[in-house]
């Protein structure tokens, strides 16, 4: 109940929920505003992550809290990988992809989209630097276990991922790497060391 009506049948709204309105409004043009400008966002994202991991250096604590973001961070990752329609899931009559003499090409439209996962992860980064302000997040485990565990956790859900682009011949970064010949270089080699660790 934000406003209350009066005779009229118009919502009377109380202070709170107009300085609420005007706050999530000022957000969501800012939000939207900064949507051309990729590389300063993840620029911001740098930082929100570094300045998290000071914390968690110099704190000598909240590494379940790391684990979990690291956790969240990778499956964000695999959804932008992923594309939106996924071959497997898709009727087995093959009308979905396009048939191998034709050469009818079809734009890769990812799953999770850069500026939703850029906000996804600079949010989760930003909620686990406050929650390292509470001592009751901060759960005395030994880190290398959950460093090691990650580290497998990652090589599997990439190996299932490439397996899967190497099958159904996408390639997620397609678009970007036409005109930059260093990123193809460096797409290209990222995804043969996750080949050779398989």
């Amino acid at each position: 109940m934000d406003g209350v009506e009066d005779d009229g049948g118009d919502a009377v709204q109380s202070p709170l929920a107009k300085w609420k309105y005007e706050v999530s409004r000022t957000f969501r043009y800012y939000l939207v505003s900064s949507a051309p400008y990729t590389f300063r966002r993840w620029l911001g994202t740098l930082a929100a992550a570094t300045i998290y991991v000071l914390r968690v250096y110099y704190g000598r604590g909240f590494y379940v809290i790391s684990y979990g973001v690291g956790t969240y961070i990778l499956n964000l990752l695999i959804g932008f990988l992923s594309p939106k329609e996924d071959p497997e899931l898709e009727a087995p009559d093959g009308a979905s992809l396009p048939p191998k003499d034709n050469d009818e090409v079809r734009p890769f439209v990812r799953r999770l989209p850069e500026f939703l996962f850029w906000y996804a992860t600079t949010k989760a980064f930003i909620v686990a630097y406050l929650m390292t302000f509470c001592s009751i997040f901060d759960v005395p485990v030994f880190w290398p276990i959950l460093l090691c565990y990650w580290i497998f956790l990652l090589v599997l859900t990439m190996k299932r991922q490439i397996t899967h682009m190497i099958r159904y011949e996408y390639d997620p970064f397609r678009k970007k790497v036409k005109s930059f010949s260093l990123e193809r270089n460096l797409c290209e080699s990222i995804l043969c060391f996750f080949a050779i660790i398989n």
